[in-house]
């Protein structure tokens, strides 16, 4: 029941705003296909000779499947990070506010309950859905990929299907979804804790106050005797904190970059293999992300406390 709750409540977010960008998205590319098809038989034909257009063999063709479909998954991405970011930052302020939390308490329905279903959505359903909605606008855009290849004469095109890696794009996909609850769990615990903590507009709280205060020391630094780590502040507080939502900045972690620096210094067969559909797993190898997972299980914990115990008068 808490589970249909958060969706029917927010599926504004969850559903229609990646659904609405990955329609916008197919419909860009119809009109670049379109414009592109029109400015290329104009050229060929003030030409006369007509344009050679020559790819290396179908591994290339196969490439172009595959950025189609990763294109489709990465605008449906970028409007998901935005969704989570803010229903974090909302989740229990939002209740509070509009004193539906009253009607929430009435109910046989606990306080861990309550936040672990909102934590559940932030954490895997969300992702799991624009992972399912973003799958379906990257098939669109890869059969788009391949009726441009068509319409422009291009040899070979159906290997922008049979080249392509769709089954080793799921997978990846899959296995990243568990990494991400993992290594989002801080900044989805700090949003969750401000919710239930700040009295009004929590994102100055969750996001202007821990800004301000790295900038405020990273200019301490101007004072004599005094050496501040900036890297390690603003890897804690503005990724770690505030952006470990977005999925893959696990590749920013020095280790998991480290494992793939080493891997291309290897040659690009193992700097292909180090980016397979096990790279994601890599980051679970790293005490970063253990770290930040029990820091935000804790955070989290604190907001059911605050939940219960919070009285708005």
């Amino acid at each position: 029941m808490l589970l249909k709750r958060e969706f029917w409540e927010h599926r504004g977010g969850f559903l229609w705003g990646p659904l609405i960008a990955g329609l916008i998205a197919i419909g860009f590319a119809v009109i670049g296909i379109l414009a592109g098809s029109v400015l290329f038989h104009k050229v060929a034909a003030n030409s006369g000779d007509g344009v050679n257009v020559h790819m290396s063999g179908g591994d290339s063709l196969g490439g172009v499947g595959d950025i189609a479909l990763a294109g489709g998954l990465g605008m449906v991405f970028t409007v998901f990070v935005f969704v989570v970011f803010f229903y974090a930052l909302g989740s229990i302020y939002d209740e509070r506010k509009d004193r539906s939390i009253l009607f929430w308490k009435s109910l046989p329905v606990s306080d861990t309950q309550a936040v672990l279903s909102k934590l559940a959505w932030a954490l895997v359903l969300a992702p799991l859905l624009a992972a399912v909605i973003g799958l379906g606008v990257g098939l669109v855009m890869w059969v788009l990929a391949w009726l441009a290849a068509v319409l422009n004469g291009l040899d070979g095109a159906s290997a922008i299907f049979t080249q392509a890696h769709p089954l080793q794009l799921i997978a990846q996909i899959a296995l990243a979804i568990p990494v991400y609850a993992l290594w989002a769990l801080p900044t989805i615990g700090w949003l969750m804790l401000c919710s239930a903590w700040a009295r009004s507009v929590p994102f100055v709280w969750a996001v202007v106050i821990p800004l301000l205060a790295c900038v405020f020391i990273s200019f301490l630094d101007i004072m004599p005797g005094i050496d501040i780590p900036h890297g390690a502040i603003w890897y804690t507080v503005g990724l770690r904190g505030l952006l470990s939502v977005v999925p893959g900045t696990w590749f920013l972690n020095e280790q998991v970059a480290a494992n793939t620096q080493n891997a291309a210094t290897h040659g690009p067969e193992a700097l292909a293999q180090s980016i397979n559909i096990t790279s994601s797993l890599h980051a679970l190898t790293t005490i970063d992300l253990w770290i930040g997972a029990v820091l935000g299980a804790a955070m989290v914990y604190a907001a059911i406390r605050l939940r219960r115990w919070r009285d708005e008068g």
